[in-house]
């Protein structure tokens, strides 16, 4: 009878747990991004990837905290579009700064929480570190992107246009010739704020959410690498990278160091680009449409001609257009603080490129350690090998260079064209030569001083 009174106890007693279980609600799961740094393209992906997490881990509420000082106008349009449409509640927690693109990534939230000391606004559009106001084409757009925003999320379209027309009056809040820039309290008083909070648990406290649960989404390492090659001056130096590659094996034998350093940095280059959706294939194909027209130039058509310009122009715009987001030339959306970061990074990369060859390339081409990465060893006469396929001695003889000499190219003496190359000079097509060395079918020359 006990063990029969035991069981029954056990299992009244496991009921009451299971339905204990059964009845206690499962936590709220409350997905948190941060936007605590400049809005550009590495924050556009970080975003995305971060609603896609929040899709996927089936998050309840989206929370942003946020501190940020602004950055281009594109990106931040990008994220805006993507709150607006996110399924879930997205909640905002300023602490300290929503400025320029922050304000209207804020304003399109749900609700905004701003901590003591915060603010939100100062959306003018302006070109740089400068601070010139941008033409108003692109004050035009901010303004029609702060009133539709606003709108949406029923907030005063009229507050929100201020924050970037500093000719607009509103009685009692802003006078003309001033942008709103909205305190913790002003913005509260005039319903762009819901709350004051120190915290997230504050603000999940003030949006009468219990029974929580956090999760903060992070970048993996690979999608850190990523955001890392996003950076404009890790571009130029990618930039300068490709191109002293791409010099530095011209001056060697075969497939060599100089050549994957090139192909490793381009791939470094354009792959986050693309990933990013900055990059169109068709930026991707005119920038190796430009390296082929600069081999036809150095290996068909001898000289510098429109093949070489043409390939430059188009190596020169497609780095450029890969980092900017132009839709075919379309730049209307694109600040001009935004084409001029692309344009620094690209020509400072291409300088730093061309001032390596012009002072360091002749130099470490004939160092030891670059004869160590290329395939550059010598046969010796002393080791016991030939390799004159020569019918005659040709040290000493003189003609004229056939085609250009970059070092090396095509020679004529006496009606007779040789292989020849150079001690790493350069050469102009018609110019007087003589033989300095031969070596197997190939002979070293100089240029004649005339």
């Amino acid at each position: 009878m006990n063990n029969s009174f035991t069981k029954c106890l056990l299992i009244i007693y496991l009921l009451v747990a299971a339905f204990s279980s059964m009845a206690q609600p499962a936590k709220v799961h409350v997905f948190v991004m941060e936007i605590r740094d400049q809005i550009d393209p590495r924050m556009t992906r970080y975003v995305n990837l971060a609603l896609e997490e929040a899709t996927k881990s089936k998050a309840d509420y989206l929370l942003i905290n946020m501190d940020t000082y602004g950055g281009t106008l594109n990106d931040a349009d990008m994220i805006r579009a993507k709150l607006l449409n996110f399924p879930k509640p997205v909640m905002v927690f300023i602490n300290p700064n929503a400025a320029s693109a922050g304000a209207l990534i804020s304003i399109a939230c749900d609700s905004i929480y701003m901590s003591n000391g915060a603010s939100i606004g100062a959306a003018t559009v302006v070109n740089g570190a400068g601070g010139e106001a941008a033409p108003d084409k692109y004050q035009s757009y901010m303004r029609s992107l702060m009133r539709s925003t606003a709108e949406a999320n029923g907030r005063n379209p009229r507050i929100a246009e201020a924050m970037v027309d500093q000719t607009i009056q509103l009685d009692s809040i802003k006078q003309e010739g001033k942008v709103i820039t909205l305190t913790t309290t002003e913005a509260i008083k005039y319903g762009f704020c819901e709350g004051r909070a120190n915290s997230i648990d504050e603000v999940l406290k003030e949006s009468n959410i219990k029974n929580y649960r956090i999760s903060t989404y992070e970048l993996s390492t690979v999608e850190k690498i990523i955001a890392l090659f996003l950076n404009p001056f890790i571009s130029g130096l990618l930039i300068l990278a490709i191109i002293g590659g791409i010099y530095f094996e011209l001056q060697s034998p075969g497939i060599g160091f100089p050549l994957l350093i090139a192909i490793v940095a381009a791939v470094l280059y354009f792959v986050p680009y693309y990933l990013n959706g900055l990059a169109a294939n068709w930026e991707i194909l005119v920038f190796f449409i430009g390296l082929v027209l600069l081999a036809v130039e150095m290996f068909v058509l001898p000289g510098f001609g429109v093949a070489g310009v043409a390939g430059l122009v188009c190596i020169f715009g497609s780095l450029i257009l890969i980092m900017v987001d132009n839709d075919w030339f379309d730049f209307s959306r694109i600040p001009a603080y935004s084409l001029r970061d692309s344009l620094t990074a690209v020509g400072i990369g291409m300088m730093g490129a061309i001032l390596t060859i012009i002072f360091g390339g002749a130099k470490f081409v004939k160092s030891e350690r670059f004869k160590k990465m290329t395939l550059q060893h010598k046969l010796d006469k002393d080791q016991g090998y030939t390799s004159n396929f020569l019918e005659k001695p040709m040290v000493g003889r003189t003609g004229q260079a056939y085609t250009v000499l970059r070092p090396s190219g095509k020679v004529i003496i006496e009606d007779t064209i040789y292989d020849a190359f150079t001690r790493g000079d350069y050469i102009d097509k018609g110019s007087t030569i003589v033989v300095v060395d031969q070596e197997g079918s190939s002979i070293k020359v100089r240029k004649v001083q005339e």
